[in-house]
């Protein structure tokens, strides 16, 4: 099955508004926009193609990206902003046939010059050209196995990698999360995560299939026009990463004090958010369920989620599987951990990847026997709850001791006034490594003194190897386009 029939399967002729706030479209309207300009596709390059796609969240990104989906195309959404380098590099590693871009992207870039281009202004005349192909309806003998998309990961260092992810993958991945959060009809999301990101196209994958809505805000660094979009929209779900959530409760003056009468749950994920964030989250908005998510673009999006109502019992845990996925955490020779063992987090189910686009090597090394080996570190509990301690990567070796920054972080992040932190190792002349945390705080006010008492809470609650040897207070971090902090640039 295309997993655009199966997102459109019950709402393709559905009235309601999809698309709500700055821009509307209803289901119908998103479902006869798409076919047109799927066949159109279909017609120009056949199948299989792989075809870029560089905009933000908005109508134009939606029918582009629904319509590649369809024509039985590849679709390769890319950060608008994306740096003239990495484009390059994408472009000649995947051979795009053409690309959909806006024209901001147009200015700062090149290749339309080289491969056929569609814009918002230009999409429409070849959308409302009345002619499906014979795509409206469900293709039976269309082969789920096949590419639907190539998701390029910012990951912290190094080269993006490709990863490929077949319709199987959408469709098992988008069913398990409906599962799980019990989604329907009446959910409306308030989006600020990009759709170049899994995270962000999951959200866009589950409201559509259960004839939800969403409500798109691209510019979260205006925390008042975040707040403001949840109450007047009535959004019942926010979905955001650690950044998200720190901003909210220590940059904004109001968000706690704030009511959002029809908000019924936020979702977090992206990387792990500090249990002192959640706990300020749940104390002032109890009547808001939070729920925390473990996921990798590998596995589609989503891994695992805890039930929310074993936050307390649980607390720091990022829970068992979601429905369909298998999680365990494994020692070197691949046997699981015992309770208090560190081992890396291996899933196996119909979400996990194809693989890395032209890199077989890559894809080896992290797919073995069925298993995609996530390169993240954990521990389980009596109830084989996994608990993360780091990226395998990330582990900072100091005089021959193995530190995990996570661990400094979150004690660094039980001080009220810091808003962030990060922890990473830099190189020194005596042990090979020290260690070097970059902290963000409330205010400019009373710096040295701020500096003095968050060293002194290091020395108190670390053990003495594991505190900073260099403290640094910065303005703000480096992030990247979908929230992330990027190491080794701060």
């Amino acid at each position: 099955m295309n997993a655009f029939d199966y997102f459109f399967e019950k709402t393709c002729d559905l009235e309601k508004p999809f698309l709500v706030g700055r821009e509307n479209m209803s289901h119908r309207e998103l479902y006869t926009s798409s076919v047109h300009l799927a066949s159109w596709l279909k017609k120009e390059f056949g199948t299989g193609r792989n075809i870029l796609l560089l905009s933000p969240n908005n109508k134009f990104f939606l029918t582009a990206y629904f319509a590649i989906i369809k024509s039985g195309n590849v679709c390769i959404p890319l950060d608008p902003n994306i740096e003239k380098e990495n484009l390059e590099f994408i472009s000649n590693l995947t051979k795009p046939v053409m690309i959909f871009m806006t024209r901001e992207v147009e200015r700062k870039t090149t290749i339309g010059e080289i491969i056929k281009s569609v814009f918002p202004d230009t999409m429409d005349a070849i959308v409302n050209i009345d002619y499906d192909g014979g795509l409206s309806g469900r293709e039976e003998d269309f082969d789920d196995n096949n590419c639907a998309e190539i998701i390029f990961t910012s990951g912290s260092t190094g080269v993006p990698k490709g990863v490929m992810i077949s319709h199987r993958n959408l469709i098992a991945n988008t069913e398990s999360i409906i599962t799980y959060l019990k989604l329907g009809q009446d959910d409306r999301m308030l989006v600020v995560l990009p759709f170049y990101y899994c995270y962000g196209l999951s959200l866009l994958h589950t409201h559509l299939r259960v004839g939800g809505s969403i409500v798109l805000n691209n510019s979260f660094i205006f925390i008042g026009g975040v707040i403001r979009d949840m109450i007047e929209h009535k959004c019942t779900g926010f979905a955001g990463v650690p950044s998200h959530f720190q901003i909210l409760l220590r940059k904004s003056d109001n968000f706690k004090t704030t009511s959002f009468p029809d908000l019924r749950y936020v979702t977090q994920a992206g990387g792990k958010l500090a249990p002192i964030f959640i706990d300020e989250f749940r104390n002032s908005h109890p009547e808001i369920t939070f729920i925390v998510m473990y996921g990798q673009t590998e596995a589609t999006a989503r891994l695992s989620y805890l039930p929310p109502e074993l936050y307390e019992a649980k607390k720091g845990s990022m829970g068992k599987g979601i429905p369909g996925v298998e999680l365990k955490v494994v020692n070197e020779k691949g046997e699981p951990i015992k309770p208090g063992e560190t081992g890396e987090v291996i899933a196996r189910g119909d979400n996990i990847m194809l693989g890395y686009f032209g890199d077989e090597e890559g894809t080896r090394s992290v797919i073995r026997n069925g298993w995609l080996y996530t390169g993240d570190l954990g521990t389980v509990d009596e109830d084989r709850y996994i608990y993360l301690t780091a990226r395998k990567k990330e582990i900072i070796k100091v005089g021959g001791k193995r530190i995990s920054p996570k661990e400094i972080e979150a004690v660094i992040l039980e001080i009220p006034e810091v808003v962030d932190c990060t922890v990473e190792g830099v190189d020194d002349e005596i042990q090979g490594e020290a260690l070097k945390a970059t902290i963000v705080i409330r205010t400019d006010n009373g710096k040295e003194q701020m500096l003095e008492r968050i060293k002194r809470h290091c020395t108190k609650h670390l053990a003495l190897y594991k505190v900073p040897q260099i403290f640094e207070l910065k303005e703000q971090l480096v992030i990247s386009a979908t929230g992330k902090k990027i190491k080794g640039k701060l």
